[in-house]
C-alpha cells in the first residue's frame, strides 16, 4: 500500500491510501500516522477512493489508530470508501465508529467549526 499525504490546513490532514491494507504492510502505515499523531496532528482523513482492500488486521489497525487519536484530542475521518472496504467496515460493525464521507471534500467539511 502507498500513502501519499496532502496537507490541506495546518490542522488537517490527508492521507490517500492505494492498493490494499493488510498485515503485510501495515506496519509501514501505522508508523507513518503514529509520527503524524505523535507530532500533533489532530485531524486526519483517510481517503480510501483507491484502497481495494483491508483484511481484519488491517481493520484493527485503523480502529487502534482511531482510538489513539481520539485519546489525544483528534479525530479520523474515512471518505471515498468503495465497494469490499464498504462491506468490511460494516460486516466489522467499525461503520458505527468511523465517521464517514463519500469523499475528501465532505470530511473535510466536516472538521470547519460550525
Amino acid at each position: 500500500m502507498e500513502l501519499i499525504a496532502h496537507e490541506i490546513d495546518r490542522d488537517v490532514m490527508i492521507l490517500s491510501a492505494d492498493g490494499g491494507l493488510n498485515s503485510a504492510n501495515a506496519a509501514a502505515f501505522i508508523s507513518d500516522v503514529e509520527q503524524l499523531i505523535d507530532g500533533g496532528l489532530g485531524q486526519l482523513i483517510i481517503d480510501c477512493d483507491r484502497l481495494e482492500y483491508v483484511s481484519s488486521y488491517g481493520l484493527g489497525v485503523l480502529l487502534g489508530l482511531s482510538k489513539r487519536m481520539k485519546t489525544r484530542g483528534g479525530e479520523i475521518k474515512l471518505a471515498g470508501l468503495q465497494g469490499i472496504v464498504v462491506q468490511a467496515l460494516h460486516i466489522a460493525r467499525l461503520d458505527t465508529l468511523f465517521q464517514i464521507y463519500p469523499d475528501v471534500d465532505r470530511a473535510r467539511l466536516a472538521f470547519r467549526p460550525e
